[in-house]
């Protein structure tokens, strides 16, 4: 229906150069600058005709592939709605600060903080490769540069009121990894790494507490 309203828009605007190309030029008694109108005003009307089929055309050929992605872009926005007194960019302006503060206190092998930002499972995760370092007298270090990119990718709801949104993060980052005697083993001091993390934060919709707890890490 859009498309054919358009076609009408565009007559409309035929119709009125017509009339403003008669105004212009009159009519003689031979009627040649009426002719002259309405074989310019016939010119203009096929040109957007086989432009309104041409787009026709292309819309019906948008894959099903195409339809399904851009239907699913309005998905997360759609679940982002039903969590109460929720705004996005508070939302990533934390989500960002919290995952700064995480890779800092891992890299400082800060147990205190971690805890208090990440669910057990990662922290059990976290723990485990903190004290394998300090075994080995491993020590890492990190320069977080900025962010690239911090962006809402996927969000859910489960039927217990758990609400999971998960964060694409590109960042730029120095990572050093030295053993014991300050040498390293890996990483480049020179070096500054782009990387892209996925992150999964929850927290219950129902709940008063208004911080997200990280539960899951993927590259």
């Amino acid at each position: 229906m859009g498309q054919y309203a358009d076609i009408i828009i565009l007559l409309l605007v035929v119709v009125f150069i017509f009339l403003r190309l008669k105004s212009v030029l009159g009519t003689r008694p031979n009627g040649e600058s009426t002719r002259l109108s309405e074989e310019s005003a016939a010119k203009i009307f096929d040109i957007i005709i086989k432009e309104a089929e041409k787009n026709k055309q292309k819309a019906a050929s948008t894959s099903p592939q195409e339809s399904k992605d851009i239907g699913n872009l309005a998905e997360p926005q759609k679940t982002l709605a039903k969590i109460p007194n929720f705004e996005e960019n508070n939302f990533l302006t934390g989500a960002k600060r919290a995952f700064e503060i995480i890779l800092t206190a891992f890299s400082k092998a800060d147990l205190e903080t971690l805890e208090m930002l990440v669910n057990k499972t990662i922290y059990n995760k976290f723990k485990e490769i903190i004290e394998k370092r300090k075994a080995e007298g491993i020590t890492s270090e990190l320069d977080f540069i900025g962010f690239d990119k911090a962006e809402i990718v996927d969000a859910k709801i489960s039927k217990n009121n758990i609400a999971k949104i998960s964060v694409e993060f590109v960042s730029e980052q120095v990572n050093l990894l030295k053993d014991k005697d300050g040498n390293i083993i890996e990483g480049d001091e020179q070096y500054i790494q782009t990387i892209t993390d996925r992150w999964t934060f929850e927290k219950s919709v129902t709940s008063a507490n208004p911080n997200w707890i990280l539960v899951s890490t993927k590259k």
